[in-house]
């Protein structure tokens, strides 16, 4: 991961303060998160943007939880024209038509019991290392699962920003 002061990170701390808004939008949906990370601007590394992030995180309560969860699709159906979702749950894509039933019914099912969409790191996972997962979290309790969706957010959010000022690299190269 990128550690250092970048010219994406230079970008995204002078950047105005509504599109730094919008960009922190589209890492995680919570208002709350993006209100903490834009006031601690300016980053002098990417690991104090992470950093800064996990504490806000941290600090989430249910109702910034969920607003955090409602920008997720739920596993194995990625929102049409979001390649960012399409990218993270690409372990579902090559997955059998069984597996994809099989998501679609564990996904309601743990969506009947807690409220929201089934949350998972999606990254890097196998579609038989989500369901896996949903199979064993729907047995949590809701305590233990919204603190477990705090630490897959964490995550989403850390890979996120990393693409946010990897991206903000890359089109200063291009300018």
């Amino acid at each position: 991961m990128t550690s250092g002061t970048t010219p994406g990170l230079t970008r995204f701390n002078t950047s105005a303060d509504s599109d730094a808004v919008a960009a922190l939008h589209e890492v995680c949906s919570s208002s709350a998160w993006g209100s903490k990370v834009l006031a601690q601007r300016p980053y002098t590394t990417a690991e104090a943007l992470f950093l800064a992030s996990d504490a806000a995180m941290a600090e989430l309560t249910a109702e910034d939880l969920a607003e955090a969860m409602a920008g997720h699709p739920p596993i194995g159906r990625p929102k049409a024209g979001d390649p960012t979702s399409s990218r993270e749950q690409s372990g579902m894509a090559g997955a059998s038509e069984a597996l994809k039933a099989e998501m679609l019914e564990l996904n309601l099912a743990y969506q009947d019991k807690f409220g929201h969409v089934f949350l998972i790191c999606a990254t890097g996972k196998t579609g038989e290392q989500m369901r896996d997962a949903v199979r064993e979290r729907i047995e949590h309790s809701p305590e233990q699962e919204r603190e477990i969706v705090r630490t897959e957010l964490g995550k989403i959010n850390r890979i996120r920003l990393t693409g946010l000022v990897e991206r903000a690299e890359n089109e200063e190269e291009n300018a």
